[in-house]
């Protein structure tokens, strides 16, 4: 994926170091944050629940508190090919061959082409889809459901799969009609979601902030990251006042295709319903940015950029700085 070429690893990283909440003004260095190394997570939306996948096993040692998976499939499940993207990982119109994947999925982590398998066994899943989505179709999150059996417990995950949702984040107090499919594709169906994920994630949270938000959000550079593949030149943060002084947790929110700041403003990093969470339990959230030139602004979850978009070798690619989240 576009996005996998560049420093996923160091991006979380880069939220487990020194503390430096900066305003929100014009673009800036992401801030360094004094944050958990062992509370790190990811979710995502349609290519960024793929995404998100693909981060969750790929860098299992960073995200090391697990995944949310919204309308997304197994790992590697296009295998490269955009005829596979398109057809079984979406309308589920082929099998999708999910003992193979488990097979290169342990022969990449055996490797070390991928970080090892048994960093899943401790963390936490969250899976959800709607059944009126025709763009992902459950079949595909059953799939996706039957993967993770292979590495982590059955226990430790959660499936929501009764909602009549579209394709959609689905939040329960803003978006469009919850069975449609329409842009921003952010839809109300009266389930929070986003809190939902969090919870599994992180386990019982304080209640959330109904109100005006304490903290502070920032457009970053990332530039440091990578310039050009699909990626665009500033991401958002959202940082909780009290994690100017408090470790925190960090959690990446990957946006779904037509969905980056460009294609529906803000609506995605501030309406989807984590920030108010996360206002209330020390959790920083990370929003990157995919840019128009990527397909669809979608993250490449298929290979439109690169061969090696699932694997940990694509850090060839990185403009690298020395992270460290020990």
């Amino acid at each position: 994926m576009a996005a996998m070429r560049w420093n996923w690893k160091g991006l979380a990283a880069a939220a487990a170091i020194t503390m430096a909440a900066q305003a929100a003004t014009a673009a800036v260095p992401l801030p360094a944050l004094g944050a958990n190394p062992a509370e790190v997570s990811v979710s995502g939306l349609s290519a960024g629940g793929f995404a998100a996948v693909q981060l969750h096993v790929a860098y299992s040692a960073t995200f090391k508190r697990g995944a949310g998976v919204v309308a997304g499939g197994p790992y590697y499940c296009a295998e490269g090919s955009v005829t596979n993207a398109t057809g079984r990982c979406m309308t589920h119109s082929t099998s999708i061959p999910v003992s193979s994947l488990v097979s290169t999925t342990n022969s990449w982590a055996a490797s070390g082409t991928i970080d090892p398998v048994s960093n899943m066994s401790g963390s936490k899943v969250y899976l959800y889809s709607g059944t009126s989505d025709n763009t992902v179709k459950q079949a595909v999150m059953d799939d996706l459901k039957t993967y993770y059996q292979s590495f982590v417990p059955a226990a430790n995950v959660v499936y929501k799969n009764n909602i009549g949702s579209g394709h959609a984040m689905i939040t329960d107090d803003y978006g469009g009609a919850c069975s449609t499919t329409a842009a921003p594709y952010i839809n109300n169906c009266g389930f929070d979601l986003a809190g939902e994920i969090l919870t599994q994630l992180y386990g019982p949270l304080n209640p959330r902030n109904n109100g005006t938000l304490g903290g502070t959000f920032t457009e970053f550079n990332q530039s440091e990251f990578i310039t050009g593949h699909g990626v665009a030149a500033t991401g958002w943060i959202y940082v909780p006042q009290a994690c100017t002084t408090t470790s925190c947790r960090v959690h990446l929110v990957l946006h779904g295709c037509k969905q980056n700041y460009t294609d529906v403003s803000d609506q995605y990093v501030r309406k989807t319903g984590y920030n108010r969470w996360a206002d209330t339990n020390n959790i920083v959230l990370i929003y990157p940015q995919t840019s128009t030139a990527a397909t669809n602004s979608c993250w490449d979850w298929w290979g439109y950029d690169s061969a090696n978009y699932a694997k940990k070798s694509v850090r060839r690619w990185w403009r690298s700085r020395p992270w460290s989240i020990a």
